[in-house]
């Protein structure tokens, strides 16, 4: 979105006042909590905020659905901490440029002008990725952290996911994740690894080292600040452009994707290997293939991390014990056959996953 100044201000203004009510509803909760040991619903916080309006009179300024969107927001926070266990929630911070708030209703999109109309803001002029056909549900404005506004509509569109498409070992591909090819193929495919933090990271150091030379609190510092989020932003989208691509190729050229389970947290924990396993972004192009998969019609089989695929021989089953991380290449001792032990992890890996779907006949996306 391309507010003008006064849209930007009520934009901002919105972002600002709907953290506020969620910091005031959850300090509201906590201490209701605390003094009667019962918890006050989001309905009951929705009748505090008309009283609350009342001392805080720029309140009124805002939407009110917006402002109930943050109770919403809330409520569901401690959904998750009770049923999912995904943390207490915790205060918004107003020093987090990452800013977001809802429209449930009464917003306009107008696709031949460009333009989506907010309630209280008016008509913004708008970058609109496609035209979409559906019932409109919320739309979520968002602020970046570097300055950027966005809104995304949710749509129901009344359609169902598509049947899953029947699968053979043909049609099947095996995927081995590494650092110095992003992803090895079981037809023998390898694919580079762009690593956008490693080339932008020369560019990162030298603009930190001069923000710690601004004097804390200066505008020079915001400004710089900005500059840093920037690049990390131009990360993130070289890494998100690949991920996307690379993903969309593979769900559509296959019928069923094997790969394997990673420890990733674990992972990390190697100092030597954090950096480059964190650039790679493996966890976020599983995330892609998962849903696209279930777009398409696709199965994505997983594999248990602790299958040796890279030590086993995919021509006749034999076991390498002896064969260390750097061995790259490796030929087997009972049928001679010369490995290349990506690619044999990725073959085997296909295997594994092919031979325990014979046995285990399910639908979806499968776990082993």
């Amino acid at each position: 979105m391309y507010p003008t100044k006064n849209q930007e201000e009520m934009v901002n203004k919105h972002l600002g006042a709907c953290r506020y009510v969620y910091n005031w509803g959850l300090e509201y909760k906590i201490r209701t909590y605390n003094e009667t040991g019962k918890s006050i619903s989001r309905f009951d916080l929705n009748k505090e905020i008309t009283i609350l309006k009342q001392s805080e009179v720029w309140l009124k300024e805002i939407n009110s659905q917006s402002l109930q969107g943050a109770t919403l927001n809330l409520d569901n926070a401690f959904t998750k901490f009770f049923r999912e266990k995904k943390g207490f929630p915790h205060f918004k911070s107003k020093k987090n440029r990452v800013q977001s708030f809802n429209v449930p209703q009464n917003y306009k999109v107008d696709f031949n002008n460009n333009k989506i109309y907010l309630p209280k803001i008016g008509w913004i002029k708008t970058k609109l990725h496609r035209q979409f056909k559906g019932i409109q549900q919320t739309a979520t404005s968002s602020m970046t952290n570097t300055g950027k506004y966005y809104i995304s509509i949710l749509i129901d569109d009344k359609k169902s996911l598509p049947e899953k498409v029947k699968f053979n070992q043909k049609t099947t591909i095996g995927l081995d994740m590494g650092l110095t090819h992003f992803l090895i193929t079981s037809n023998g495919v390898k694919v580079n690894n762009p690593r956008p933090f490693k080339q932008q990271l020369k560019r990162l150091k030298r603009e930190q080292r001069k923000l710690s030379r601004k004097q804390k609190g200066s505008n020079n510092r915001e400004k710089q600040k900005l500059k840093i989020s920037r690049i990390h932003e131009r990360i993130r989208n070289i890494r998100n452009d690949f991920q996307h691509k690379l993903s969309k190729s593979i769900v559509c050229e296959n019928q069923a994707i094997s790969i394997e389970k990673l420890n990733i947290k674990g992972m990390l924990r190697n100092h030597n290997l954090s950096q480059s396993i964190s650039d790679v972004g493996w966890a976020g192009f599983i995330d892609k293939l998962e849903y696209k998969c279930e777009w398409y019609g696709k199965t994505l089989l997983k594999l248990g991390q602790f299958e040796p695929s890279s030590k086993i021989c995919s021509n006749c089953g034999y076991h390498n014990c002896n064969l260390k991380l750097h061995h790259r290449e490796w030929i087997c001792p009972k049928c001679e056959k010369k490995h290349d032990r990506d690619v044999n992890a990725a073959v085997n890996i296909r295997d594994f996953a092919m031979n325990k779907q014979n046995l285990i006949s399910t639908v979806g996306t499968t776990e082993f």
